[in-house]
């Protein structure tokens, strides 16, 4: 069974940058697409960004359109979300999960994805 295990997570000030990685085992890693979903102290998990695995076609939340960047390495094995320009309001649990189900478009849905890593903590401070 495919286990997805985040890093990356850390406590940085207003402005900088971090990558937080998603590294999967156990088992075919990516299907259909990967995803980038984080939840804030207090509310809702919410969509960051996704990859499909076929042709690389990324979607992003409005939010972090333009500051984030998610890209996998040519092993097919690790995901990336790079993220740079962070804002207080990015502060969050990060978590990556894997979509094997297969899609007319890649999703933004959490209900979409079949597995979940135990998510990474990125706190900004302003």
């Amino acid at each position: 069974q495919v286990r997805l295990v985040e890093s990356g997570g850390d406590l940085v000030q207003a402005g900088g940058s971090l990558r937080l990685s998603c590294a999967g085992s156990g088992g075919t890693f990516g299907g259909y697409a990967m995803g980038w979903f984080r939840q804030p102290p207090g509310k809702e998990r919410e969509f960051v960004a996704a990859i499909r695995w076929t042709d690389l076609a990324t979607k992003y939340a409005s939010s972090v359109k333009g500051r984030f960047t998610i890209s996998r390495d040519n092993a097919k094995t690790m995901v990336y979300l790079q993220m740079n320009s962070l804002k207080p309001e990015d502060t969050a649990l990060y978590y990556c999960a894997a979509d094997f189900s297969g899609h007319l478009s890649i999703p933004a849905a959490d209900d979409a994805y079949d597995v979940w890593g135990q998510g990474t903590q990125v706190s900004v401070s302003s």
